[in-house]
């Protein structure tokens, strides 16, 4: 919207939508005012912004004189409106992009456009005091002298005043201000007119009200605690005549503070509306004293009598039910969600992977996301040859994962423990393979450098035994390495299917794959080398 603005006040006689509509009376003062500044002794920038594109704050101050206008401050001031001051304004702060911008209808005798924006309303109730304000709109800064406010009655009437101590009925009507100002010499004008309606009174002259408590009010108490009530009426005098009290049922209560129920009496004249209070005092609450119906009593010599009923209840304690209820089935969704993921941890994992695309990022630096490593089994139950190839191809063909596998990812005549190390650093898991004696890769002899390495880089292991692999049996490295990473049972041939527990529990542990292309680590093959 601002740079529309902006673009607005760039072409000639436009000015922006919505500005500030200003009336004046022919031959009037009315003052534009733009606004407060950051800053003191900021010039201001007031022109026409539409045909005449005259830059007033550029003029000297007899030029300003001279087009019927004045710049003061932050103000502009046309001194005696004529149909040449009608048009578009704007003003603008030197330390600030804001600007504003005014319509200024000048309303003549003919002129029907300005039929009631000079007039404004005032209300006052018969028998209380009322005092007129003229209206200090478009009013001109202090310096100019201001020589007072006449008021008339009706529009040329004769004077009026603009308080009355006591307003009847017959002062209402429309009433004439003019505010007067002195300017070198010349004494300019500014006329509005106000309408003063009076209303019947709310409160009758030298009559009272009961104005709280409201009737049939029920006061919460405790029972065995003491309780306060206050009854207020408002009245003009303070005297005999008007008399407020409390009854219980038909019996008087007694102004005795020595009772254990009494009631206080006063009167405030402190402001012209005064106010008289008697409070009703329960020292100890009974129960009986909840069956009674107590009575707040106003007689008066100049009205009908007035009275308002209380009853006295029990305090409803708060229930904690529902909020016991709210914590009780929050802490059983809680234990209710806890246990479902406990046992569903696996299976929504691995939904998340592999239905919703969670897959690892790429940005960690590492070639593989697992290292497959053969250990020696001691029992001689390990993984042969045939099942270990189904489980690299399930993992690579099947789940994605790109593997690092040492009789192919490695260069032959390389020294192992530099090559085993290297295949470490650049995958993101070790996978410990048990399998039969005279293993193809590294085997079981590298194990302690393993666990320095895996210790050291906090690499992910996942140990994968036989049902009958028994940890005590383990060498000490491996056992070591057994204890320190995550441990899935092989059980056969049935943890070839993909669907299996098997790999559900491997595929957990491992991270996420990648899903990019694999890097090798050396040449696969010494065909390769030598092509």
């Amino acid at each position: 919207m601002s740079p529309l603005l902006l673009l607005l006040t760039l072409l000639p006689g436009v000015c922006p939508m919505k500005p500030i509509e200003i009336y004046v009376k022919e031959d009037e003062m009315a003052a534009l005012y733009c606004g407060e500044s950051s800053q003191s002794n900021v010039r201001t920038t007031w022109k026409r912004c539409d045909t005449k594109q005259e830059v007033y704050s550029d003029m000297s101050a007899s030029d300003q004189r001279q087009k019927g206008v004045l710049v003061l401050g932050n103000s502009l001031v046309i001194l005696s409106a004529s149909v040449y001051h009608q048009g578009n304004y704007s003003c603008s702060l030197k330390d600030s992009s804001n600007k504003a911008w005014f319509t200024v209808t000048v309303c003549t005798a003919q002129s029907r456009a300005c039929e009631g924006k000079l007039q404004y309303s005032s209300s006052c109730y018969t028998h209380e005091a009322c005092t007129l304000s003229c209206p200090d709109v478009n009013i001109p800064p202090v310096n100019i002298t201001s020589n007072g406010i006449i008021w008339h009655k009706g529009e040329g009437g004769a004077l009026a005043i603009d308080y009355f101590g006591s307003v009847e009925e017959k002062d209402a009507g429309v009433y004439t201000c003019i505010r007067s100002y002195l300017y070198y010499g010349q004494i300019y004008n500014m006329t509005f007119k106000v309408e003063l309606d009076v209303q019947p009174s709310k409160i009758p002259q030298k009559y009272i009200l009961i104005t709280s408590p409201r009737n049939n009010d029920e006061v919460p108490v405790d029972l065995g605690s003491s309780v306060v009530i206050p009854c207020e009426a408002v009245t003009y005098t303070c005297s005999d005549s008007d008399s407020l009290f409390w009854l219980i049922g038909e019996s008087f209560v007694e102004i005795n503070n020595s009772l254990r129920v009494f009631y206080n009496y006063s009167c405030n004249n402190s402001t012209e509306k005064i106010k008289i209070t008697a409070s009703l005092v329960i020292k100890e609450v009974t129960e009986e004293d909840l069956s009674e119906q107590y009575i707040c009593k106003l007689e008066s010599d100049h009205q009908n009598s007035d009275f308002v009923t209380v009853n006295l209840i029990l305090k409803v304690r708060p229930s904690y039910i529902p909020l016991t209820l709210c914590i009780v089935g929050f802490m059983a969704v809680m234990v209710v969600t806890s246990v479902v993921y406990v046992k569903f941890k696996v299976d929504i994992t691995l939904f998340f992977r592999d239905t919703l695309g969670c897959h690892s990022s790429a940005s960690d630096g590492k070639s593989y996301d697992a290292f497959l490593m053969c250990y020696e089994s001691s029992t001689g139950a390990g993984i042969n040859a045939s099942d270990r190839r189904c489980l690299e191809s399930i993992l690579e063909d099947r789940f994605g994962y790109s593997l690092c596998l040492f009789d192919r990812d490695v260069l032959p005549g390389k020294d192992v423990a530099e090559a085993v190390l290297d295949c470490v650093e650049l995958s993101r898991a070790v996978v410990l393979v048990p399998t039969s004696p005279d293993p193809v890769g590294p085997g079981s002899g590298l194990l302690s450098a393993i666990h320095e390495a895996l210790v050291e880089r906090q690499t992910r292991l996942v140990f994968i035994s036989t049902e009958t692999t028994q940890s005590p049996s383990l060498p000490e490295a491996l056992h070591l390495l057994c204890e320190a990473g995550h441990h899935v049972t092989w059980r056969g041939s049935s943890c070839l299917q993909p669907s299996s527990s098997f790999w559900k529990q491997l595929r957990y542990y491992l991270p996420a794959p990648k899903h990019t292309l694999k890097v090798q680590l050396l040449p696969q093959s010494v065909q390769d080398v030598t092509s």
